[in-house]
């Protein structure tokens, strides 16, 4: 009998020999790699290793890479050439972001510099200094032997027992009972029985994911890569350096992220790649002469394309698909980031967490369900159901009311909420907004920031529908929560509780909302569908776990006369129920269930409908509250309300990286009502010390900066720690001390007019009334830390005896449900 799972990996590239390999060095050699065609195929192209990026998390997994091709390199195979990157700006805006990238690269130990143009020509000689404003410099980075490493990794695996198959197209993903029982090979026939299978078919992804039956946010694109001839100038400059002794050109490899290519040198060519565009309008040659003269009028004298697969937001795929147990996917992940992937995954895999270097690192942000299927269509993004045109996509239900009012959509979002509406661009609130946003702040909506203040002024009314809502039910389901969630769910029907779900190391997951709608029932609201399944895992005979979000809709009323708005709609009881109680009743109309909660700081309710009755409860809503100013909200403004009022962000300010009371909320978590999971690790860390780094909330000193999360934050010098102006970066050479933590989240407080941030501090430092400096857009500017919300008025505080505090997240309750008979009217 197998004394570790049955693993079978599908897809034999960079991705699936890394994981075959980090996977057998922990123990698991029943491993089967199945290639549909030959093993290790020779790459179109070398691919760049760039450890700096936008999102934390692939910044990670591209470190990661590096540290381990640095340990094949040591076994005396060269597998990345650290000839080191160079990306230039050609705009102030693009300028200001590398800057800011160089802070993210700070916080993550990668050295880096921002040159001027005369630095960024002498590094990169070739440059035309003319063309540009700067450059971001990573000496750390450059180009991958993909293949090399593959066969590496590979072989190291095949030592250990794992199997290498290749021209093994799979054909059938075999399950039973909701769980992965092995795949079937084409043209032989043959069977191979496992526990987990872990889709890395790259581009057969979508049809991997049409043979286990769930939807992946797959789309095919390609990738196109042109050497020129030999360059007389590279000769050059390879004879200069081979005098020298360095051998071959170690010109950086040069990116320009606007017009998505890199160049890099390859003996005496330069090779120009780039990224996804439509056929016959790739400009990244033209981009890449521009920048470098050399090639203006040269020969191309290569031309490859190689497909692969994207998703909406460019980031990978990846995790256990919540629709199949034991079915895993490490899908559309670079070459940069494959061996990372590959380490943080196992980890994953073997012990439930993943992990890079030995340390957790926050994925959710990468979660193989993170898109919900109605944002795809939305934001004209590409089917996840590609080679199933006739699966249905699901409509979100309020899509034609939120089109009448000229909704704002971003594309690659992962959910399908409105960032604001056309139609609120005459509410005189926008002239407030215009000088609030700061001259940087471009891309801010005064429209968002209207709609904000209306709703503190009067009231909004926000779409909530993408929420993920799931109804626990059973004579078990009490049992059931108490074990996952952090805080005592067995209060009387009608009470609704804020908790966190914890993994069994005490990171925190997500927070969620718990309802009591009968002696046996609940109503549990998720931020995100990484939560549902979660849950799902756990789930045991006695209780149903049932997602109804689809069937579901829900709107979010709040604010000062959210009571007239509603008069009339509503039972004239309901007015008076206490903050976090739940109860059925109608609004006009239409069968809800109401929460008594608020994420935005006002008083009000979240109204959950059945979705067919979506559209109803929108009209009669928007047309009671039109005598009383009610607007209807997006996203920017929503988020802006929930900052005000200081709500935790699952996937930045809440990660798996940080437990409770790391995250300020230790009051959520009821150690006194029973074991639950994580939280014998929460009593270790109370018992050992207090955590070494705390988030707390910052406001800047001024107005215009834009933060985008990430930023380094350092002690400002003794004589500057009480300053309100901006101190620039020369002010603070030389010596510049080191970070001392980073930005997790930050936006504008359209109604508080100030930019909030929150930062992960050590606990000296975070304490009301010090003032740190952040570093964003090359200069220093300073913060003052504060204690609470920076908007909470009387009565939007939790006062119920629960263990638990402060804002909510927006839930929701299953539809048109009435509560059982108890206290639900009690204050």
């Amino acid at each position: 009998m197998a004394t570790s799972p049955r693993i079978v990996i599908i897809g034999a590239g960079g991705v699936g020999c890394a994981l075959a390999d980090e996977l057998t060095r922990r123990g698991h050699t029943h491993v089967t790699v199945l290639a549909e065609g030959a093993l290790f195929a020779a790459a179109p192209a070398p691919e760049p290793v760039l450890q700096v990026s936008h999102d934390p998390a692939t910044t990670r997994l591209a470190t990661a890479t590096v540290r381990v091709h640095t340990r094949l390199a040591a076994a005396g195979v060269r597998c990345l050439r650290r000839v080191g990157s160079l990306e230039v700006a050609t705009t102030p805006a693009r300028l200001d972001d590398l800057h800011r990238r160089h802070g993210r690269a700070a916080e993550a130990g990668i050295g880096s510099r921002v040159l001027d143009p005369g630095e960024c020509a002498a590094v990169h000689p070739l440059l035309d200094r003319e063309r540009i404003l700067g450059g971001l410099h990573v000496p750390g980075d450059g180009t991958a032997a993909a293949v090399t490493v593959a066969g590496l990794q590979a072989r190291a695996a095949i030592e250990r027992g794992a199997t290498f198959l290749d021209h093994r197209p799979v054909v059938a993903i075999e399950q039973r009972n909701g769980r992965v029982t092995g795949v079937r090979c084409a043209g032989t026939g043959e069977w191979f029985p496992a526990d987990l299978v872990v889709g890395c078919a790259g581009l057969r992804g979508p049809a991997i994911g049409e043979l286990a039956g769930v939807d992946l946010a797959l789309s095919p694109t390609t990738r196109r890569y042109r050497w020129s001839a030999p360059l007389r100038a590279l000769a050059m400059i390879h004879a200069l350096e081979s005098v020298s002794g360095a051998g071959d050109p170690s010109l950086p490899v040069l990116r320009q992220r606007a017009a998505g290519l890199y160049v890099h040198a390859d003996g005496h060519r330069l090779g120009v790649g780039s990224g996804a565009h439509p056929a016959g309008t790739d400009p990244s040659w033209a981009a890449a002469a521009e920048l470098l003269p050399v090639l203006d009028g040269a020969t191309v004298a290569d031309d490859a394309e190689s497909a692969t697969v994207t998703t909406p937001d460019g980031l990978p795929l990846l995790g256990e698909h919540p629709g199949l147990g034991g079915f895993w996917v490490a899908e559309a992940v670079r070459d940069a980031h494959a061996a990372g992937t590959a380490e943080a995954v196992a980890e994953w895999i073997v012990t439930g967490r993943p992990a890079s270097g030995g340390t957790p690192v926050d994925l959710s942000g990468l979660q193989v369900d993170r898109f919900d299927p109605a944002s795809r269509v939305l934001t004209g993004r590409a089917s996840v159901t590609a080679g199933r045109p006739d699966r249905p996509i699901r409509t979100a239900p309020l899509v034609s009311r939120q089109a009448e009012l000229r909704a704002v959509f971003a594309a690659g979002r992962a959910d399908g909420r409105p960032l604001w509406f056309g139609a609120n661009a005459s509410l005189p609130e926008v002239c407030e907004i215009l000088p609030r946003r700061g001259p940087a702040a471009a891309d801010r909506s005064p429209v968002a920031g209207a709609e904000a203040l209306v709703t503190r002024r009067a009231a909004g009314m926000f779409d909530l529908s993408p929420l993920r809502r799931v109804e626990v039910a059973g004579p078990r389901a009490v049992e059931f929560l108490q074990r996952l969630v952090t805080a005592d769910v067995d209060r009387p029907v009608g009470r609704v509780v804020h908790a966190l779900l914890l993994d069994s190391a005490g990171g925190v997951l997500t927070d969620l909302t718990v309802s009591r709608l009968g002696a046996q029932r609940f109503l549990v609201v998720l931020p995100g569908p990484a939560g549902v399944a979660h849950l799902c895992r756990y789930t045991r005979d006695g209780v149903a776990v049932t997602d109804v979000s689809d069937d579901t809709a829900c709107l979010g009323v709040w604010g000062p006369l959210t009571a007239e708005v509603l008069t009339g709609l509503i039972p004239d009881g309901m007015h008076d129920l206490g903050p976090f109680r739940a109860a059925g009743f109608t609004v006009g109309p239409v069968p809800v269930t109401g929460l008594r909660v608020s994420a935005v700081g006002e008083y009000g309710w979240e109204l959950v409908c059945a979705a067919a009755d979506a559209e109803r409860l929108w009209d009669t809503v928007h047309a009671a509250g039109a005598r009383h100013g009610l607007v209807a909200a997006g996203r920017d403004a929503f988020e802006s309300l929930c900052r005000e009022k200081g709500r935790r962000i699952v996937g930045t300010d809440l990660s798996p990286e940080h437990g409770p009371d790391a995250a300020g909320l230790s009051a959520l978590v009821a150690m006194d009502k029973g074991p639950f999971v994580g939280r014998a690790a929460v009593h270790a860390a109370r018992e050992a010390e207090l955590p070494a780094a705390v988030l707390a909330t910052l406001v800047l000193d001024h107005t215009g900066a834009v933060l985008g999360g990430g930023e380094p934050v350092r002690d400002l010098p003794a004589a500057r720690r009480f300053t309100r102006e901006p101190v620039p970066l020369a002010e603070l050479e030389p010596g510049p001390p080191e970070p001392i933590g980073r930005i997790t989240d930050a936006g504008i407080g359209y109604t508080c007019g100030v930019e909030i941030a929150r930062a992960r501090l050590p606990v000296e430092r975070a304490v009301a009334g010090t003032r740190v400096a952040v570093e964003v857009g090359g200069r220093r500017l300073t913060a003052r830390v504060v204690e609470g919300a920076l908007h909470d008025p009387a009565g939007t505080r939790m006062r119920t005896p629960a263990r638990v505090h402060g804002p909510a997240a927006p839930p929701a309750v299953a539809a048109g449900a009435p509560v059982e008979s108890g206290d639900a009217g009690a204050a």
